[in-house]
């Protein structure tokens, strides 16, 4: 394994320090290959960094897309979307002009002819990736990369770049991106605070299946991580 574990005093130096890290990445993307792509995750976690980055002003943000590394199969105006707090924390001020690449394709259901739909959008976002973050749950998923997702295997090797997955502890129904497109990056971040993830991130690190606490196939990758945490 190749893990980098950052240790921060508090929430908002982590997230100041991650968004500098990151605007690096999407900086350096710009001046070699005159885009770039970052893929975030949802939750409550990154409120903090998405603000902290998208004041970023050093940064053409014209040459900049966002998306999402899951998604919950709901509507923009979900409480419950990831989208949404994209929109409402991130592509705000000087980011407001970067592109966004949403996951969610309409529908009630991640069907075939929706997931479809998302990956032809996607067809139009450039690798690799200049920076993914991602974080972690309770549960060790990232991504929604599910224990007992019906399609865990499948989302953990193929290609992708999405599919759709279900999960009893995912609630609604997902679309996510496959781990090897994921790991198309320039530089992966798992974001994580307070003492319950770090004890979570310590098992992940020890033995057992990956399909227990599929946060492993990430950190047994051989890509390096970057992990930011804070009490």
């Amino acid at each position: 394994m190749t893990i980098d574990r950052r240790t921060f005093a508090d929430k908002p130096t982590l997230a100041k320090e991650l968004a500098e890290a990151v605007a690096d990445r999407i900086r350096t993307a710009i001046a070699e290959r005159g885009i770039a792509a970052i893929a975030v995750s949802g939750g409550s976690t990154p409120s903090r960094f998405f603000q902290a980055l998208g004041k970023t002003k050093d940064i053409d943000w014209t040459k900049v897309i966002v998306t999402l590394v899951d998604e919950r199969w709901v509507d923009d105006t979900n409480d419950r979307s990831n989208a949404l707090l994209v929109n409402e924390r991130l592509l705000q001020g000087p980011a407001a002009v970067a592109r966004f690449f949403p996951l969610f394709s309409g529908g009630e259901q991640p069907d075939a002819a929706h997931v479809a739909k998302t990956n032809a959008l996607l067809a139009d976002l450039p690798e690799p990736f200049a920076a993914v973050i991602l974080g972690m749950g309770n549960d060790g998923h990232t991504a929604s990369f599910f224990p007992l997702g019906d399609t865990l295997s499948q989302a953990l090797t193929a290609e992708g770049p999405t599919l759709a997955i279900h999960a009893p502890g995912a609630g609604e129904a997902r679309i996510t991106f496959t781990l090897p497109r994921l790991l198309r990056t320039d530089g992966l971040y798992l974001q994580i605070e307070g003492e319950e993830k770090a004890e979570v991130l310590d098992k992940a690190l020890g033995d057992g299946p990956t399909e227990d606490m599929p946060i492993r196939a990430v950190l047994r990758s051989g890509q390096p991580v970057t992990v930011y945490w804070c009490p």
